[in-house]
């Protein structure tokens, strides 16, 4: 008896088939209807193919030319048929992957979960796409072994019950033993699916703190990781290669039994040396070559089957990490992330009594107020909640309970994005889109301004200094320019975006003490300029430069 818990996987693993497979199920439906009846063809083509060789062998040559219309008529329609039936599956397929990527992208980006961005992006660009042999050959796979074989073993029943009776004992034996072998398929691909997840995100991760690596030496331990995980990916997948290996084995033993058979019963009794078999008369050779015909293509619905069985397999395990993923806890922004008027009123911040739903645990903000022009630092130990402070002021994290009140009203998700569209945020880690420095900085800013904001953050030395000036792309990850650099034109680039309120999250980690005082020299310029911030830090030196001071976790 099944355990609890396999059953609740099963019960699961239905549900979930049923949701992918339900907005496309009918083009399902149209699509195993032409494949079979693509199928029922055959036995006509066989019949006429069978009745032309025997009217040639008893010298009967009109019976030629009809046979052949019939054969290449009945191989016209069957070309349409399955025509017909493929553009179905593959506009199915195309859509269900359209559809859960779209889900996934939009799920993703509207909330935080704690998973790595490089396995959900191996999911959506990697793993997804898996789904569509399982669409386009699984599904009307099994809608043709339901009906076909049935079809073909009546027909041979109907001229010889010993042929018959082969292809009845054969046939079976192949799902049973594909259902064993398509548990441990299921499991493998599975395994395989978790490491190319793991294998992306351990990249993602190194390629992140590539220089980081360089500066420590640490090169050769670095490929060893990355070798190791590759050949932990090499040996999963010839698992998953191994056991689609021995169903096509268990298949294609049973098939050429049964096939075989087949062929030396008609064989003798084409000899005289076998009188049973049929129902009334000896088979002659039109019926013995029918048969012959037939038996080949009753097994075919489960070489299509035995084939796209481990790509069900590999669509089983995708969907299981999808529906593991939805079961992952987020956290979700407010607002809907659109651009929209900046909410009027002066900058004014108000924190009362407010806490946040972080990481399994509620996180509890600091009172404090804010008003326009003022400066404001957080400051606390790692882990104490400034980061996290910051994204609820942003609206990036929803409270739990208490209230942030800005620009006189409350925020929410009426209020967040006209509330975003007043600050700018400069992150620890800076992150360069693939443009030049200037469209990243303003596209639409004229030279005089570019100039003004890069003197203002105390960056423009550094971009005199890049090879192409503001022409330079740094790439995702700033190469050319150092940490604090890059937080400088953070500064500058908010300086651009003529947003009123600064947040920026630690501007002087890592930084050694003369950058340092160039990051904070140019926080300084950006309030004496007017603006508002609010900074996360445990530099003495910042918080020293801020006008008040908010103790975070005490």
């Amino acid at each position: 008896m099944a355990r609890p818990e396999q059953q609740n996987t099963k019960s699961s693993r239905r549900l979930a088939t049923a949701r992918i497979i339900a907005p496309v199920a009918r083009q399902l439906r149209v699509a195993g209807v032409l494949s079979v009846a693509s199928g029922l063809i055959w036995p006509v083509q066989a019949g006429a193919l069978a009745w032309a060789i025997s009217g040639w062998v008893t010298g009967e040559m009109t019976r030629t030319g009809i046979a052949a219309a019939l054969f290449t008529l009945g191989g016209v329609l069957r070309a349409l048929l399955t025509r017909a039936a493929g553009a179905c599956l593959f506009d199915a397929a195309d859509r269900t992957i359209a559809r859960e990527r779209a889900a996934l992208i939009s799920r993703e980006a509207r909330a935080r979960a704690d998973v790595s961005s490089a396995e959900v992006a191996a999911l959506a660009v990697q793993k997804l796409p898996l789904l569509q042999p399982w669409i386009t050959r699984y599904h009307v796979a099994m809608v043709r072994v339901a009906i076909l074989p049935l079809v073909l073993l009546a027909v041979t029943f109907w001229f010889s019950w010993v042929a018959g009776l082969v292809l009845l004992v054969a046939g079976p034996l192949i799902p049973v033993f594909m259902a064993l072998v398509g548990m441990a398929a299921e499991e493998a691909s599975r395994r395989q699916m978790v490491e190319v997840g793991t294998m992306n995100a351990m990249l993602m991760d190194r390629l992140s703190a590539m220089l980081d690596i360089r500066l420590l030496g640490a090169i050769e331990s670095a490929s060893a990781d990355f070798e190791e995980r590759a050949e932990a990916l090499r040996v999963k997948t010839m698992r998953v290669l191994r056991v689609a290996f021995l169903s096509s084995t268990v298949l294609e033993l049973f098939s050429a039994i049964g096939v075989a058979m087949v062929a030396v019963f008609v064989g003798f009794t084409l000899l005289g040396e076998i009188t049973f078999g049929s129902w009334g008369a000896q088979l002659g050779l039109g019926e013995g070559l029918f048969l012959l015909l037939i038996a080949p293509e009753f097994f075919q619905p489960f070489r299509d089957l035995a084939a796209a069985w481990h790509d069900r397999a590999a669509g089983l395990s995708v969907l299981a990490e999808l529906e593991e993923l939805d079961t992952t806890g987020r956290v979700a922004f407010l607002g809907t992330a659109r651009e929209t008027a900046p909410l009027r009123g002066p900058i004014t911040l108000a924190v009362s009594g407010a806490a946040v739903a972080y990481s399994d645990r509620i996180l509890p903000l600091p009172d404090f107020k804010l008003n326009t022009g003022e400066s404001l630092a957080l400051v606390g130990p790692s882990g104490a909640g400034k980061s996290t402070t910051l994204e609820a002021i942003a609206g990036l994290v929803p409270l739990a309970r208490g209230r942030i009140t800005v620009c006189g009203k409350t925020l929410g998700e009426d209020t967040a994005d006209a509330w975003r569209a007043r600050i700018a945020m400069v992150p620890q880690t800076p992150h360069f889109a693939d443009q030049t420095l200037r469209d990243w900085l303003d596209p639409d800013a004229d030279e005089a301004a570019l100039r003004n904001a890069l003197e203002l953050a105390e960056a423009d030395r550094i971009v005199r200094r890049l090879p192409d000036g503001l022409d330079t792309r740094l790439g995702e990850t700033g190469g050319g320019v150092s940490g604090g650099e890059a937080r400088r034109l953070m500064i500058a680039r908010a300086v651009l975006s003529r947003r009123e309120l600064i947040l920026a999250d630690e501007p002087t980690a890592d930084l050694d003490p003369e950058t340092a005082q160039l990051a904070i020299s140019s926080l300084k310029r950006l309030k004496d300029a007017g603006h508002s911030l609010i900074v996360a830090t445990h530099d003495p030196a910042v918080f020293g430069a801020m006008d008040a001071i908010v103790e975070v976790g005490s």
